[in-house]
């Protein structure tokens, strides 16, 4: 990791750069995929999951018996494990449905907002080298909490052509109506638009790689929706002289260990907890299973000295980082200066892990500074509002003029008149 003591401010924005992806080139390549599925839908997926990840697949699907017999091929304590992290999960996003209410604007006036479930959507899981049967519940229980008529699921199968057991047992302890062996820009496409084998669907959840993240963006802008426009992951941790340093550098290394195109660093105002974190993570990262993938990412990744706490909060809202975690002294003064993060893990004792899996709180957040603008994902995100209106005749005569009246000044005359023709009828009886 590189140690940066006491940047300039006009430095910060170098400073603070995430890894670059060159979205322009990476659309080209989407857009082309995306052209053969539409004209060759299953056949596309076949291809191009032979072309990425040299896997030779014969069914899209996933069948029910396969699901099934995932129970028998994992151990019992991470079934276990998997109930309570679903169930903190659903605890946590049940206490998030909307409330409606009904407002009188005006007497005679009243409006309310009713929230109903999206149809149809689909979750990307990753899986690779790291499947991550943890994100089938981040996503899973509230699609279905939220009561989603359509949920299905699309994860790239290993070199053997299976699906992760994991994954296919969180997706059976979930509920997901239907799986797919398929990944990568592919899977993406056939969400968007449909083939003969996955139907299309309205929205799009899950994080991913580069490739990943390009195709989102592209369904984005031809009328699918997605969750949030999420890349490579990234942490920022906020600490200081009460900060564990063994703690705080395996929360580092915890997210190094993502992938090569990873961020994490480390913000203090410390000068001896610099070189205690720098020893730990060399400490700790010969131990890893992953470390090469760790190393790479500890490339992109920083140390920062500052002068003082406010500097270093000012540093972190400026960065907007996935996940934050704060082992200061100071919590509350911090906590009420956040203003950008994904997720906040507070004290020494909150590993940003227990976000990841099993504290209730949803993993899928908003990266490479997006938290500035986006929320992660919750239950509302599976949901869409309505807005309704009644107007009783007396609401009509009185908010009336004040419509016409605005409608005359923007030239609107038939806007005018939808109201003028009622007021007419009104006040004739």
């Amino acid at each position: 990791m590189q140690v940066i003591k006491y940047p300039q401010k006009q430095d910060w924005q170098q400073i603070l750069t995430r890894p670059a992806i060159d979205m322009d080139e990476l659309e080209e390549v989407v857009n082309q995929i995306y052209k053969e599925i539409k004209c060759d839908g299953d056949k596309a997926l076949l291809k191009y999951t032979w072309f990425y990840d040299r896997i030779k697949i014969d069914e899209l699907e996933v069948s029910r018996e396969e699901i099934d017999a995932s129970t028998q091929l994992i151990s019992e304590d991470l079934k276990q494990a998997m109930a309570v992290a679903a169930k903190n999960i659903e605890l946590f996003h049940a206490s998030q449905f909307p409330e409606s209410k009904i407002i009188e604007t005006t007497t005679g006036v009243s409006c309310w907002r009713k929230a109903t479930a999206i149809e149809k959507v689909g979750l990307y899981i990753p899986g690779g080298s790291a499947p991550l049967f943890s994100t089938v519940l981040m996503l899973g229980v509230p699609a279905k909490l939220a009561g989603c008529k359509e949920v299905i699921l699309c994860t790239p199968p290993g070199k053997d052509g299976e699906i992760d057991p994991a994954i296919l047992y969180a997706s059976k302890l979930v509920g997901i109506d239907r799986v797919f062996r398929v990944g990568g820009i592919q899977a993406i496409g056939a969400m968007a638009f449909g083939t003969e084998s996955i139907p299309n669907v309205f929205k799009i959840f899950g994080p991913g790689n580069q490739f990943v993240t390009a195709a989102k963006q592209r369904v984005n802008k031809v009328g699918v929706a997605i969750d949030m426009p999420a890349g490579p992951s990234e942490v920022l941790v906020l600490a200081d002289k009460i900060a564990e340093p063994s703690f705080v550098a395996a929360d580092l290394l915890s997210q190094a260990e993502h992938g090569a195109d990873s961020q994490v660093i480390l913000l203090t105002w410390d000068k001896d907890l610099v070189d205690k974190v720098v020893a730990e993570v060399e400490v700790q990262l010969s131990a890893l299973s992953r470390r090469n993938v760790a190393e790479l990412a500890l490339k992109n990744s920083k140390i920062i000295l500052v002068e003082s706490m406010e500097e270093a909060l000012e540093m972190s809202n400026e960065y907007g980082p996935e996940h934050l975690i704060v082992s200061v002294e100071n919590e509350e003064e911090v906590v009420s200066h956040i203003q950008n993060a994904g997720s906040v893990f507070l004290g020494n004792y909150t590993p940003e892990s227990a976000g990841d899996y099993a504290s209730g709180t949803n993993h899928t957040l908003p990266t490479n500074g997006y938290a500035k603008a986006y929320s992660g994902v919750n239950l509302e995100s599976f949901m869409k509002s309505i807005s309704f209106q009644k107007i009783s005749e007396k609401g009509l005569l009185e908010l009336g003029p004040v419509i016409e009246t605005m409608a005359k000044a923007e030239q609107l005359d038939a806007h005018c008149n939808a109201v003028s023709v009622r007021l007419k009828k009104i006040k004739s009886e």
